[in-house]
């Protein structure tokens, strides 16, 4: 089966890199550089609700499959939303 997941911009996976962890951050997910912001790392991974192993920046494996989803939901309408506003003149 053939990815779809090529962009038409390649240039643009920074600028979505980017817009994807500040929503993480906004959702008050633990990934990137607000795994800090998250509490108690050290405590965390004693306890084991996060695996010492996992703790990497640009790691989401901890991170449950529905909030995942909510990223990219949100990435997705912020962008369409956007294309709105270039398109219709509402800026």
């Amino acid at each position: 089966m053939a990815s779809n997941n090529r962009k038409v911009v390649p240039e643009c996976h920074q600028a979505l890199d980017q817009m994807k962890y500040e929503i993480a951050a906004e959702l008050g997910l633990p990934v990137g550089n607000g795994l800090a912001s998250f509490g108690n790392v050290e405590f965390a991974t004693e306890l084991g609700s996060m695996p010492s192993a996992s703790i990497k920046e640009n790691y989401w494996g901890h991170i449950a499959s529905r909030d995942a989803g909510a990223v990219g939901g949100t990435i997705t309408r912020r962008l369409v939303q956007q294309a709105e506003q270039v398109l219709f003149g509402l800026k």
